[in-house]
């Protein structure tokens, strides 16, 4: 399989999490949609990774994903949006850690904040 090839799995992948998340986010099932935002932004720095660099690091953190692209020239505003959106991140990064290891409820509020700050960066601010 070409890189190509897992580039396009991995952004059909995350259409299919964020979709998931607006389901879940409806369904008033907050935790999940705030996970599968998560999913989708994590699938989505990956596959950008991917097709940039050929491969991506074996990790979960967004906001170690969002640094190593920043380095890459084509991205280099993503350092801005690190800084802007540090809460929202941090925020994102507890919805994939807590739905694995804690009890932790996430409430509409966080959900809608988790699925906008996907949007923002599959569709359109890291750009």
């Amino acid at each position: 399989m070409s890189h190509m090839d897992e580039v396009a799995i991995l952004r059909r992948r995350t259409k299919a999490f964020l979709n998931r998340a607006l389901d879940s986010l409806e369904a008033k099932d907050y935790d999940v949609a705030s996970f599968l935002s998560e999913q989708a932004v994590q699938l989505y720095l990956k596959s950008l990774l991917l097709e940039e660099l050929g491969d991506y690091p074996r990790t979960h953190s967004i906001s170690t994903l969002l640094t190593i692209l920043g380095k890459v020239e084509k991205y280099k505003n993503v350092a801005k949006i690190l800084e802007i959106k540090k809460r929202e991140i941090r925020l994102m990064e507890d919805a994939y850690i807590s739905s694995r290891y804690l009890v932790r409820e996430f409430d509409e509020e966080e959900a809608q904040t988790l699925i906008k700050l996907a949007k923002e960066i599959i569709y359109g601010e890291i750009r």
